[in-house]
C-alpha cells in the first residue's frame, strides 16, 4: 500500500441513501463534518471551509467537485490557501443488505509542504479515522435512534 494515500472502510448501520445525504447535504454535514457555508454534489462546484489542529492554527481548505456519482462516489480537490500542492478525496458508498460500506482514499498529501508537519500523513490518517469512525458514526447513530 502507497504510505502517501489514507485508505479506511466503515460499515454503517444504514442504508446508502442515508449516508449519501450526510455527504451532500450541507446541512447534515454540519452535524458530523465541517461547517460549510455552501455544497452541492456537482461537478465543478467550489466550496471552501476552515479547520485546523487547535483554535490558534486553522487553515482555509479550498476544495472542488470533480466527479459525482448520485449514491455511489463523490470526489472532490483538497488544496489549502495560501500552500502548494493538491490531494483528492473520495468517498464510495456500497449497499450491502441495509447497510453501507463507506471506502474512503485520500491522494495527493504528499503534494503538500513537507517542511508543514500538519500536513504530515499521520495527521491525515488520525483525522480521518476521527471523521469517520467516531463524528460520522454518532451522526449515523443519531438518525437511527
Amino acid at each position: 500500500m502507497n504510505s502517501n494515500v489514507i485508505q479506511l472502510e466503515r460499515l454503517f448501520d444504514a442504508p446508502v441513501a442515508t449516508i449519501w445525504k450526510a455527504l451532500t447535504d450541507k446541512t447534515e454535514m454540519k452535524k458530523w463534518y465541517f461547517d460549510l457555508e455552501e455544497f452541492k454534489a456537482e461537478v465543478g462546484f467550489k466550496f471552501s471551509f476552515t479547520g485546523g489542529p487547535s483554535p490558534e492554527k486553522q487553515y482555509v481548505h479550498l476544495c472542488e467537485v470533480t466527479e459525482v456519482i448520485p449514491q455511489q462516489k463523490l470526489t472532490y480537490s483538497w488544496a489549502y490557501e495560501g500552500y502548494a500542492g493538491i490531494s483528492h478525496v473520495t468517498f464510495e458508498l456500497s449497499s450491502q443488505e441495509n447497510k453501507t460500506l463507506l471506502k474512503l482514499k485520500h491522494t495527493g498529501i504528499d503534494t503538500f509542504p513537507q517542511s508543514q508537519p500538519d500536513f504530515a500523513i499521520f495527521n491525515f490518517n488520525a483525522g480521518w479515522n476521527g471523521i469517520l469512525n467516531k463524528s460520522l458514526e454518532a451522526y449515523v447513530e443519531s438518525i437511527n435512534q
